[in-house]
C-alpha cells in the first residue's frame, strides 16, 4: 500500500504535464542522437563514428575500381563515370594517376579531394627522392597519406576526406605490392582488392580465380573479367575505363604505363561472356 501511494504523486506530476513539454522531451532526445550524426570528432555510445563511416558508405557509390597483384607487376583499372565525346581525355584522368617512375593508384570517390591527396603524394614522393637520392618504399608513402588521412578524422571543424586509393607499386625491399586506404586513415595490403559501386561481386570473382604466380597479361585478363561482373553495361570499352601497369621491361627496369585504347578493347572483347557461355550458366 505504502508503495501504491508513493507512486500517486508522481502519476499525478505526470499526467499533470502539458503536451508541448513531453514533445519537447522527445525533441531533445532525437537531437542529442543527431548531435553524434554530425560532428566527426564524437563517438556515439555504440562507439561509432558516424562521418568517418558515411564517408566510408561514399566510397561504394563511386565506378568500379580493381587491382590485381602480379608476379611481374601490379595492374589497376577504374570505370569512370564522365563519359562524355567531347571531354578531352589526352588532359584528364578520373581514375589512374601516376605518383613516381614506380608507384601509382587509383581513385574513388570525391575527385576534388582525390586531387588535393595525389598531389601530396607525388610531393612526398618527390622529397623522398631529393634526400635520399632513391625511390621512397611504397608502404612508407601510404602510411603518410594515411597519417595524413586520419588528422582529418580528429579535429573539429575538418570532414574526412571522402576518397579512398589502390596505390600499387615496386621497391628493392618488397618488390610489386598493392595497398587500399580509406577515409579513416587505414590502409591494408592486399593480393586483389576491388572498391567502388558492387565490390561484394568483384572480391568474390577475384577470390575465385586468383592465383599465386600470376603474370601482367593473366592479371589484365582477371581484371577485366571482374569488370565485365560489375559494370551495368554488357560490353564495356576504352570509352569507359582506364586501365595502368606497373611492371618489368625485359631490361629489368620498372616502369608505369597507361593502356592504349586498342588494348583495352581487345581485353574487354575477349572476357565478355559470348553467347554459348551465357546459355549454359542460366
Amino acid at each position: 500500500a505504502q508503495a501504491i501511494l508513493a507512486q500517486v504523486p508522481l502519476l499525478g506530476l505526470h499526467a499533470s504535464l502539458p503536451p508541448d513539454h513531453i514533445w519537447s522531451s522527445r525533441h531533445s532526445s532525437e537531437a542529442m542522437a543527431r548531435r553524434y550524426d554530425s560532428r566527426t570528432t564524437t563517438f556515439s555510445p555504440e562507439g561509432h563514428l558516424y562521418q568517418v563511416e558515411y564517408a566510408m558508405e561514399a566510397i561504394n557509390l563511386a565506378g568500379s575500381t580493381i587491382g590485381v597483384l602480379a608476379e611481374d607487376g601490379v595492374v589497376l583499372a577504374g570505370e569512370k563515370k564522365n563519359t562524355s565525346k567531347l571531354l578531352d581525355q589526352a588532359k584528364q584522368h578520373e581514375k589512374i594517376f601516376q605518383l613516381d617512375d614506380s608507384m601509382f593508384c587509383a581513385v574513388a570517390g570525391i575527385s576534388s579531394d582525390a586531387n588535393i591527396l595525389i598531389n601530396r603524394l607525388r610531393l612526398t614522393a618527390q622529397q623522398h627522392v631529393y634526400t635520399y637520392s632513391e625511390s621512397q618504399p611504397v608502404e612508407q608513402l601510404v602510411t603518410s597519406i594515411c597519417d595524413y588521412k586520419q588528422g582529418y578524422t580528429q579535429f573539429g571543424g575538418l570532414r574526412p576526406f571522402g576518397v579512398s586509393f589502390l596505390v600499387g607499386g615496386y621497391d628493392v625491399h618488397h618488390g610489386f605490392q598493392l595497398y587500399h586506404t580509406d577515409p579513416s586513415g587505414n590502409f591494408s595490403g592486399w593480393k586483389a582488392y576491388a572498391i567502388g559501386v558492387n565490390n561484394n561481386t568483384a572480391m568474390q570473382v577475384m577470390r575465385q580465380d586468383w592465383k599465386e604466380g600470376l603474370k601482367v597479361q593473366e592479371a589484365l585478363e582477371l581484371t577485366a573479367k571482374v569488370l565485365t561482373k560489375t559494370m551495368d553495361t554488357a560490353s564495356p570499352t576504352a570509352e569507359r575505363l582506364e586501365f595502368g601497369v606497373v611492371e618489368k621491361t625485359p631490361e629489368g627496369q620498372v616502369r608505369f604505363r597507361m593502356l592504349k585504347d586498342a588494348e583495352i578493347n581487345k581485353l574487354m572483347a575477349d572476357a565478355a561472356p559470348k553467347e554459348g557461355e551465357e546459355e549454359k550458366a542460366q
